[in-house]
């Protein structure tokens, strides 16, 4: 029986849904076409392939807005629930500061009784400027990821550098390419991005735009975005309640 928690299938949905919100019904056709059969079963070659085509047709029939807007809406999400204390806190205070130091904490929580790193490798870390908090430039957060928690230990301590991009990445797919001679086209990155964008809206209740800066997928040895706030979020609250 096929597990209901089928990545591919799932990544696909939502995808598919993106597609005819943003693009409409006759591009999302064009687009999935030959995703039908597609699983975690599948072929890596298969899957791969389609990817391949797939973001080659995105590019072809939407402009960047679309194709970056359809990409971020696909991506997996920072728990709402795991958030409610950050939001509560811009609602109370419009400080991005505090944000950012809340989200800090709650990373290196992660990293300690989640993980259960040991503090060297904690530190080395935190001093990378890798996690989901970010450093704040004016009304900008650059937000660097860490490594896929599962390899984390593994990438590490790996010292080939091509090796290190091939764990780095949190998306199946792009391990998988990331271990041949293979590419895929580097919009299929905002999926990630859009782990930030869909974070930050949800703490500050309104949109934000999300910039990729570098990625593993395009030989960067990180991953790395950039969340453009609106002006007035990053400020002294206009507001009490």
């Amino acid at each position: 029986m096929e597990s209901k928690l089928d990545f591919e299938q799932m990544w696909l949905r939502k995808f598919a849904t993106a597609l005819d919100e943003i693009a409409g019904e006759l591009v999302r056709e064009e687009v999935m076409r030959g995703s039908e059969e597609l699983s975690s079963t599948s072929a890596r070659e298969d899957v791969i392939c389609w990817s391949q085509q797939a973001m080659e047709r995105l590019v072809t029939a939407v402009d960047e807005k679309q194709a970056r807007d359809t990409m971020t809406s696909c991506a997996c999400q920072y728990p709402k629930a795991n958030l409610r204390d950050v939001r509560s806190a811009y609602e109370e205070t419009g400080d991005v500061d505090v944000v950012l130091g809340m989200l800090q904490e709650k990373f290196e929580t992660f990293l300690r009784e989640t993980m259960r790193l040991e503090e060297e490798m904690i530190t080395q870390i935190v001093s990378n400027g890798w996690g989901s908090a970010g450093v704040r430039v004016g009304d900008t957060i650059i937000a660097t990821k860490i490594p896929k928690s599962d390899y984390l230990v593994q990438y590490m301590n790996e010292t080939d550098p091509d090796k290190k991009r091939a764990l780095y990445c949190h998306c199946p797919r792009i391990r998988d390419v990331l271990k041949t001679s293979e590419t895929i086209p580097t919009i299929y990155c905002y999926c990630g991005a859009g782990f930030y964008k869909g974070m930050w809206e949800e703490i500050l209740q309104q949109s934000v735009e999300v910039n990729l800066l570098e990625s593993v997928l395009k030989g960067d040895d990180v991953c790395k975005v950039a969340i453009h706030l609106l002006r007035g979020c990053t400020h002294s609250p206009s507001f009490s309640r």
